[in-house]
């Protein structure tokens, strides 16, 4: 018999229990428990260094914590740009650490937005903590043949968050595709949290001369801090400038 791995991520203990319990009681489901995010990512990593994968993560979609160093694919709440890492942030994380994972939101009530990002940032399935175990399982076994499960009332709201989100990509797109190499270059660091002092050391500019290109990635995106540029460029698909390997070249085409 295959038996499939899964961990609960939920930080309401008698929950999290009660619900591992329940699946443990399958005889082909192999089942524990982690009470935070960090907690869920030690698990995980340990499975994997043993061979032992987790096939699936069940999170709860207000998981609470902040894990080190992580950020969210998108912002979780509307206007924190820093964004708060909460369950849907986790999935990001684990769909970029162990991506043959198939992670499934579990949550209090049905929310066309949340589910929406959760699926953005990687998530298969979004179900609520109140459906029934036969239900659960029939998602969990799902995900694992690459379906994606939704409940019905939510799929109408979470298509027109998908088409607003896609639209709200292509229009930052179009904006930092405006900016010059260094300023996208610029954006990046702005992006990986360095500040002007450490930006002018990184790209061998004087702190006048980054704060011009500040300004300017500000005025092109047409926005005025910079929180709303590193949003918008994390909408657009701009990741952080790699600290510990990438190379700047000095002068030429990018100064």
């Amino acid at each position: 018999m295959v038996r499939i791995r899964v961990l609960v991520a939920d930080d309401h203990r008698i929950f999290a229990e009660s619900l591992a319990a329940a699946l443990a009681a399958e005889p082909d489901v192999d089942v524990s428990a982690a009470g935070s995010g960090p907690a869920a990512l030690r698990c995980m990593e340990r499975a994997a260094t043993e061979g032992r994968r987790y096939d699936v993560l069940l999170v709860d979609a207000d998981l609470g914590g902040r894990l080190p160093g992580a950020r969210p694919a998108v912002p979780v709440q509307p206007g924190d740009e820093e964004g708060l890492v909460d369950g849907i942030s986790l999935v990001a994380g684990v769909r970029t650490a162990q991506p043959a994972v198939r992670i499934v939101v579990i949550a209090e009530k049905d929310d066309p937005r949340r589910a929406a990002l959760a699926l953005q940032a990687g998530a298969s399935g979004w179900v609520a903590k109140d459906c029934s175990l036969s239900r659960l399982l029939t998602v969990i076994r799902g995900v694992l043949r690459d379906e994606t499960h939704l409940p019905p009332a939510l799929l109408t709201g979470v298509l027109k968050e998908l088409t607003a989100a896609r639209k709200h990509r292509t229009e930052s797109e179009r904006l930092v595709e405006s900016l010059t190499p260094r300023e996208r270059e610029v954006l990046r660091c702005m992006v990986a949290g360095l500040g002007r002092k450490a930006v002018a050391e990184r790209l061998f500019l004087s702190p006048h001369t980054v704060r011009t290109h500040m300004q300017n990635v500000l005025g092109k995106l047409g926005v005025h801090s910079t929180l709303a540029a590193v949003a918008l460029a994390r909408r657009a698909g701009i990741g952080p400038a790699d600290l510990a390997g990438d190379v700047v070249e000095r002068g030429g085409q990018l100064a």
